[in-house]
């Protein structure tokens, strides 16, 4: 199904009369509210949205119509239904279409197949699909059969600002796998009003007479079954007009299953989708969404916010996943790719590229058949990371650098909790910690990816961190992260190089200039991969006067540590910094070990009669991981 998070559309009342009001939610529930925050229910006695108030934890109308009265005196903004109504409300099947196996699949962001929802699934090889056109007495549309059929199949397809046809996007995603195409007839004048077949109560109306009209003009289905098995590999149906976000009704964008016999052809999975009232609202993001359920058996990775008690919805994948919210990047023109997850699972993947073996990993983006992945020991529970980089599909992300996602394919986006037994099935480890997809506070932000980390990004101990959905660690560490970019450079850090210690000593005996800022400075370079996670700095320094210097530590990666400014130092004996106990080196634990380590002494004080010397210094390091 197509979800709808917060977006401002335009329905028409009864009368003709038209109203903008912001939807939340899919098909089988959905709230309403004005653009100042009223809520509002469609109201069947006067024909018309009215504000609405709560009665035995309800909406109710008020029987005022929000596009001529003031709201109701004392009826609060954003008003929402307590859980056990949204549950009620999401439990009500459709009549006639809706199988028990849909049913089930819809009410949970579940794949009970290995993470995939059940049914005919087809993931790979040439797909040839059915689109049926329809129109309506009251509704009729300008775009054309051939429009629709280059928004489909066209290669180069570029129209109405759109990125590609949905067929490249399938071939593009795949590795050029799957081969989607459609043929496409119509329009058909179907019997009806768009109104009736807007009613819920009407509901397996539509899809019977759309095929009927389309086999009665000569279509062979017999043409749509690419397993030989008699069953229609996948029927949409596309009605003019806008799309009507009306909650339970055959025309919100849905997949689900109609179970219809013509001859020895049968139908089951099917779609619904509008192509709008002109060729520029022909966008490919809702369609290449719900195909995703049709073709590939891919769960929604949302939070429906109804399931077992939970009455709290989240934004599961957010803007990151085209089975999330990604569909409706860019208006819906320039969709988010499948994520790595749902790809790896449809056997799309090909090259399987181990972090566990640790050490420097490139990510290409748009290399939709590879995937990198960190085994934890159980088959179900796994991390995978992938480039996000603002380029192709991933365009109109609202971040961009490298994506770690938290696996596990017992899991369901349903559930936030981040607990062992109520944890999604891919969670996205939000790079600045602050859980805002979990916590429905929006669908991403800058923040959520990681950008260039020249040190440790992700270990047991960092916000957020590695760890198992039990809180055990996994062992995963990543550092290194160069920007974003066609190709991000990672390390994975192995566990062998784990408490290595690399240590080296120069002798410089550098005379250190009075009264200059620039001082002296010398290099010790150090061989190790890894980063810091001990560091010790001895100093050998021969000075009447070191309450005039500043000594400064320069990490491989620029980062400047001030050791002493001025202050008193007994330069009698060896001067030590440790990370351990914490002193003013400790920030440099999980900062890359290898690589050039300066240190740089000056005297800011005036002349004095003798000059100080940098006699040598001594670097040990411990690496970890």
């Amino acid at each position: 199904m197509s979800a709808i998070f917060g977006e401002t559309l335009t329905f028409t009342q009864e009368d003709g009369e038209q109203v903008r009001l912001v939807v939340y939610g899919d098909e089988h529930y959905a709230r309403y509210e004005t653009p100042d925050g009223h809520t509002a229910v469609y109201d069947p006695s006067a024909g018309a949205y009215c504000y609405a108030d709560l009665k035995d934890g309800r909406f109710r109308s008020t029987g005022l119509r929000v596009d001529s009265h003031e709201p109701p005196a004392g009826v609060p903004r954003h008003l929402r239904e307590p859980g056990p109504a949204m549950a009620r409300a999401h439990r009500r099947r459709r009549p006639g279409t809706l199988s028990a196996e849909a049913a089930r699949d819809s009410e949970l962001t579940f794949g009970p197949k290995g993470g995939l929802l059940e049914g005919r699934r087809l993931s790979a090889g040439a797909v040839r699909g059915l689109t049926i056109l329809v129109d309506f007495p009251d509704q009729a549309t300008t775009v054309t059969r051939p429009q629709v059929d280059a928004l489909l199949n066209a290669p180069g397809y570029h129209e109405n600002g759109n990125a590609c046809s949905v067929n490249e996007y399938y071939r593009t995603v795949s590795g050029g796998l799957l081969d989607f195409t459609n043929d496409v007839v119509g329009p058909f004048r179907m019997s009806h009003d768009i109104t009736f077949y807007a009613n819920p109560d009407n509901h397996d109306v539509l899809v019977p007479e759309a095929l009927r009209a389309a086999v009665d003009s000569g279509v062979d289905l017999t043409r749509y079954d690419s397993l030989g098995q008699q069953v229609v590999d996948a029927l949409i149906v596309m009605y003019a007009g806008r799309t009507q976000y009306v909650k339970d009704s055959i025309l919100w964008p849905h997949n689900s299953v109609v179970e219809l016999e013509f001859g020895a052809m049968r139908t089951h999975f099917y779609m619904v989708t509008s192509m709008g009232e002109g060729p520029d609202q022909l966008t490919i993001g809702t369609f290449c969404h719900e195909a995703g359920h049709l073709l590939c058996r891919f769960p929604d990775l949302y939070d429906y916010g109804r399931r077992d008690g939970d009455d709290f919805a989240s934004s599961g994948l957010g803007m990151y996943c085209l089975m999330s919210a990604g569909n409706h990047l860019d208006g819906g023109r320039t969709p988010a790719p499948v994520c790595a997850y749902l790809r790896d699972l449809a056997g799309w993947c090909t090259e399987k590229v181990d972090l566990n073996r640790g050490g420097v990993f490139e990510a290409g983006h748009g290399d939709y058949r590879r995937v990198f992945r960190y085994s934890t020991g159980a088959d179900e529970e796994y991390f995978l990371v992938e480039n996000r980089s603002k380029l192709g599909f991933d365009l109109h992300l609202p971040a961009a650098g490298l994506a770690v996602y938290h696996c596990d394919t017992r899991g369901s986006n349903e559930l936030q909790d981040g607990t062992p037994l109520h944890h999604y099935q891919i969670a996205l480890l939000q790079a600045d910690g602050h859980l805002d997809l979990e916590n429905n506070l929006n669908a991403g932000d800058s923040r959520d990816l990681y950008g260039r980390v020249d040190g440790t990004a992700l270990s047991h101990s960092t916000v957020p961190a590695s760890l198992l959905w039990s809180g055990a660690e996994s062992g995963l560490t990543l550092s290194g992260i160069s920007d974003p970019g066609g190709t991000v450079r990672f390390r994975a850090g192995p566990a062998g190089v784990n408490g290595a210690t690399f240590g080296s000593v120069s002798r410089p005996a550098l005379r250190i200039p009075d009264s200059d800022p620039h001082g002296v400075a010398d290099t010790i370079t150090i061989e190790a991969e890894g980063t810091v996670r001990a560091l010790k700095v001895l100093i050998d320094l021969d000075h009447s006067h070191p309450e005039d210097l500043r000594i400064v530590l320069h990490s491989p990666t620029g980062r400047r540590i001030v050791l002493s400014h001025r202050a008193a130092l007994d330069t009698s004996k060896l001067l030590e910094y440790a990370t351990e106990p914490p002193s003013a080196v400790t920030p440099l634990v999980g900062q890359p070990a290898g690589g050039g380590w300066t240190l740089r002494v000056s005297d800011l004080a005036p002349s004095h009669a003798t000059a100080g010397v940098l006699s040598a210094w001594r670097l040990d390091v411990v690496t970890g991981t």
